[in-house]
């Protein structure tokens, strides 16, 4: 499950996406927060996050406030969700980044939660990594790229 934080951040950059589409001026911190929904304090951190990772950047001055600097397509959906969540592994010793052992294990090779939780990972990992800020601005329904097809009608 994403937190509240996360879901600002992410509709944050759809909010920032949307201007840069049209053209716009860089945002005020009081447009993103009426437009993505987030408290406007709760943003200040979120977006001091975003552009300390290269996602966004700001502009002082009369025409000032936030844009995004990376192209929607190029930004990961599994970036921002570790950027501010932290690892997404369900075990510290599937995680890329933040790799631990497990306290109580003996073994990793024959560990049976984690081949089970690593398996489920591994496809979870595949599916967020190929979802960017571009897929979640223009389809409403990304995850079906992944369904099975329909079976076609007999005829």
């Amino acid at each position: 499950m994403i937190t509240h934080k996360t879901k600002y951040a992410l509709k944050a950059l759809m909010a920032l996406a949307d201007e840069k589409a049209a053209d716009a001026e860089a945002l005020r911190i009081e447009e993103v927060a009426e437009r993505s929904g987030a408290p406007k304090r709760f943003l200040e951190h979120i977006l001091l996050d975003l552009k300390r990772a290269g996602l966004i950047g700001s502009r002082r001055g009369r025409k000032g406030g936030y844009e995004l600097i990376k192209e929607p397509r190029r930004i990961s959906l599994a970036e921002v969700l570790r950027l501010i969540d932290g690892p997404m592994a369900p075990l510290p010793c599937l995680s890329r980044k933040a790799y631990r052992r497990c306290d109580d294990c003996k073994d990793e090779k024959t560990c049976r939660v984690r081949a089970v939780f690593g398996g489920f990972y591994a496809t979870y990992i595949l599916m967020i990594e190929s979802l960017t800020l571009a897929d979640l601005m223009q389809d409403a329904r990304p995850i079906e790229r992944f369904a099975l097809p329909e079976p076609a009608g007999e005829e």
